[in-house]
């Protein structure tokens, strides 16, 4: 059984969740999460991995129940006020084959009631691997333009909107690269249509995708010393 798009049950399925958020409505909807969410999403990762393999071998596809590049849907409420269990969208996470110890960028399909894209990128990257890049966009200018500024990708995603608001330390206001030396995370999204996840031909699509970001994607592994 191959990957025919997420059924039409999948978008209904997240927003039944979304207002029965509780562990004794999830057990009784188990089997339509599996229909509807889990088994679409396993069949998708694994018809994407060899696509996948092609463009950007760096990055995994791993289709499991657990561990995976299928986000869990439990969520970890313990520093959390909502005490709601399950999250509410699909999270599938193409990483970098060293993402596991370190943070490398990779690719990301969200599906959820309110919102659908594709990401591609780093988000939020920790304080020592955040330097790591300003220090490469500070000292690689020239590369630095030619991939996160490349004007296919540019065309095609927008750049997630998470920055200081003023430069950070060590870098002058009038900086030529300031705008990029804000960025808290280094991400490109793209929104993608109901019609598209019902489709087989997500896969394409979300291949598409990952070839115009490969130099947005190569330059962002030369900064954190990962090959792409």
């Amino acid at each position: 059984m191959g990957f025919n798009g997420f059924p039409k049950s999948t978008l209904p399925f997240l927003t039944n969740l979304e207002q029965n958020n509780r562990r004794e409505w999830f057990a009784e909807h188990k089997e339509q999460y599996e229909e509807s969410v889990l088994n679409p999403a396993l069949l998708f990762i694994e018809a994407i991995k060899g696509p996948l393999a092609k463009v950007a071998p760096k990055l995994t596809a791993i289709a499991a129940k657990s561990g995976g590049s299928l986000m869990r849907i439990y969520k970890d409420t313990r520093f959390s006020k909502d005490k709601t269990p399950y999250k509410t969208n699909i999270g599938i996470q193409f990483r970098h084959e060293a993402g596991k110890d370190v943070h490398a960028p990779g690719v990301y399909v969200h599906i959820a009631r309110d919102e659908i894209f594709c990401g591609v990128g780093l988000w939020r990257p920790d304080g020592p691997v955040l330097q790591q890049i300003r220090e490469f966009i500070d000292g690689n200018a020239e590369d630095w333009k030619a991939g996160f500024h490349n004007k296919s990708f540019r065309r095609t995603f927008t750049i997630y909107d998470d920055s200081l608001k003023t430069m950070p330390r060590g870098y002058s206001s009038d900086h030529p690269s300031a705008s990029d030396l804000k960025l808290k995370s280094f991400l490109g999204m793209v929104p993608l249509h109901v019609k598209e996840i019902q489709s087989p031909e997500l896969v394409d699509r979300v291949i598409e995708l990952t070839k115009i970001a490969r130099p947005m994607m190569k330059t962002l592994c030369d900064a954190v010393n990962q090959p792409y």
